[in-house]
């Protein structure tokens, strides 16, 4: 079962998880703010993604922009910018969807119907 790690107060999360329920699709959330993700699993997760790690960042969000993370993200090694991720569940893109073998990052309708449909 996929693991969505998600923000209840997020409209991006609330769409994701209304599209997830309207297809049945069987999940479990997690608030990624009260339970970020550890560091392995994110780690995991970038690697099984083949996505650049800066496409986990929220840069929409108060934690990037108060973090200074726009100028200091691409200094930081892969090691701290995990670290980061882990430490405050709002730098992360959400919703970000884990499952055997794939990883979503943010909502989008055709990814997810790709993956579960």
């Amino acid at each position: 079962m996929p693991v969505v790690y998600q923000y209840p107060h997020c409209g991006t999360c609330r769409k994701a998880l209304r599209w997830l329920d309207e297809q049945a699709v069987s999940y479990e959330a997690i608030d990624i703010v009260k339970a970020p993700p550890a560091k392995h699993v994110l780690a995991a997760a970038i690697a099984a993604s083949g996505l650049p790690i800066a496409k986990f960042f929220n840069t929409s969000g108060q934690s990037y922009r108060d973090g200074g993370f726009k100028d200091k993200l691409p200094r930081m090694t892969e090691a701290e910018a995990i670290t980061a991720l882990a430490q405050d569940g709002k730098l992360i893109k959400r919703p970000l969807v884990l499952g055997e073998g794939f990883v979503l990052v943010g909502f989008k309708e055709q990814e997810y119907a790709r993956r579960f449909l």
